[in-house]
């Protein structure tokens, strides 16, 4: 690695090996040679002078790409893709006159673009799965285990901790869905000609429509896909990549509100993510464990979500069937989209995988807010002993008033029940009330709501999805 220049952080730190190789040079250009190999056989397919000799010698040279003339030839010429055309053809000198025949530069450029950003969304959906996998073993494991509920980060009602993990899961379900919709409907440009009127190949094919109209869906099985888009400009419109940068983006986002709620846990010392036995949580601090890699998730999140503005500016000031001022912004904030979210879910896996809860804090924590709690309860039982709901209400607003005291401006320990059972308007001993905060009759249907939620919706999905199980992550730093 060069220290005497700019490195991006988003392939030395973050994104993985598999990822970087989708969005590299070679990966492009590799692709370049199977997009024009492809073109050739449709064009003989479709009655041009092609010759199998020719395709036969481009599928030779296909993946041994002379990057050294390339090189050298976009040194004069200030073209990429003529360059590559160049190259190609001083290999396969039989083809030579056949390469990129009736095609512009967006024919490679735009086509490859949605290639590279297919692979990159099934490796996505690989490591999305495997996080929803992860997630659901945790909620399962956790299911029963009773912890206080947040609303405004003040305490609520209790709820379980398997439960709060079902809300993670249900963002990524809909997460996923929208990758799978996405995916779907990804189709490449095909070879619609220097303003999409494909006027080269009516003029190749003779003026025969017939011919010009089965050229894109010819193209479109050979790499792949199931369709080529209907109408373009020069490009495909740059909708496409908005639609696909929003499906990261609603991962980002997903993935932020979960790794936010395990930072404000790990605060509390409830629930921790994975810390590795030789980790330092802090040069000057060495008791501190902190949650450096949820913090990580939401930083790079941060990123993802401000860098999908990019695409959406950039689709809405193209100007009719081809401007330039996409170019350089599409190579940062698409790839840099796919890097870092990338990045995101590898952690994402790495800490769904080795969460550690602490059942007595959580119970310690649960029994001091529970008196407050369980005075619904009480004022049920009350009611149904022949005690008058309204008076009863404003007894325990006034005793839980003077027992929040106590907790905030005494630092004391929550005493709303003995002032409950001291009270004449009630009838029950502190005995009897305390053996009531049993924190399991305060979590309503939780536990059940688990086992429906992973049952009926994430279950399923996951038997769909066996062969993408089992991915490990490798966190750099």
């Amino acid at each position: 690695m060069s220290s005497d220049r700019y490195q991006s952080p988003l392939s030395e730190r973050y994104a993985s090996r598999e990822m970087q190789y989708i969005f590299s040079p070679d990966f492009k250009f590799r692709t370049w040679r199977r997009l024009w190999i492809a073109l050739a056989e449709v064009e003989q397919e479709l009655g041009l002078p092609v010759t199998d000799e020719q395709i036969a010698e481009l599928k030779e040279h296909a993946e041994d790409i002379n990057y050294d003339v390339a090189r050298a030839r976009e040194k004069e010429v200030r073209h990429d893709v003529m360059s590559h055309v160049y190259a190609y053809g001083q290999q396969c000198p039989k083809a030579k006159g056949i390469i990129h025949l009736g095609a512009t530069s967006c024919y490679v450029g735009d086509n490859t673009d949605v290639i590279v950003m297919r692979e990159g969304l099934l490796l996505l959906r690989k490591k999305l799965i495997n996080v929803i996998d992860r997630l659901a073993k945790f909620a399962e494991r956790h299911k029963a285990q009773p912890t206080l509920g947040f609303t405004h980060f003040q305490p609520a009602q209790p709820t379980s901790v398997g439960k709060r993990a079902c809300l993670w899961l249900q963002d990524y379900l809909l997460d996923l869905e929208d990758l799978d919709v996405c995916l779907k409907g990804l189709k490449l440009l095909g070879s619609k000609g220097t303003t999409g009127t494909q006027a080269s190949f009516l003029e190749l094919f003779g003026g025969d429509y017939n011919k010009v109209d089965r050229l894109d869906p010819m193209i479109a099985e050979k790499m792949g896909f199931d369709h080529c888009v209907a109408v373009s400009g020069q490009t495909y419109t740059r909708k496409e990549d908005l639609r696909v940068v929003n499906v990261l983006t609603g991962i980002a986002v997903t993935a932020s509100k979960m790794a936010t709620d395990i930072r404000l846990l790990q605060h509390l010392k409830e629930v921790e993510e994975p810390f590795e036995k030789d980790q330092i949580g802090s040069s000057a601090m060495a008791y501190k464990r902190n949650p450096m890699r949820s913090e990580r998730i939401c930083a790079l999140a941060r990123f993802v979500i401000a860098d999908s503005l990019n695409p959406a500016l950039t689709a809405s000031s193209q100007w009719f069937e081809r401007t330039l001022d996409d170019s350089a912004n599409k190579r940062l904030s698409v790839a840099e989209a796919f890097l870092a979210v990338d990045g995101i879910l590898d952690l994402c896996i790495n800490v769904t995988g080795g969460l550690v809860v602490y059942p007595k804090v959580i119970e310690k924590h649960l029994l001091a807010e529970l008196p407050f709690m369980a005075t619904e309860n009480i004022l049920m039982d009350e009611v149904a002993a022949g005690g008058d709901r309204q008076e009863l209400h404003e007894e325990i607003r006034r005793l839980s008033m003077a027992a929040g005291r106590v907790v905030k401006e005494e630092g004391g320990d929550n005493d709303l029940l003995s002032r409950i059972a001291a009270s004449d308007r009630f009838h029950q001993d502190e005995e009897t009330l305390r053996k009531n905060l049993d924190p399991t009759r305060y979590i309503g249907a939780s536990v059940h709501q688990v086992e429906r939620f992973l049952e009926e919706h994430v279950k399923p999905v996951l038997a769909d999805n066996m062969d993408a199980l089992g991915m490990e992550a490798e966190i750099s730093v």
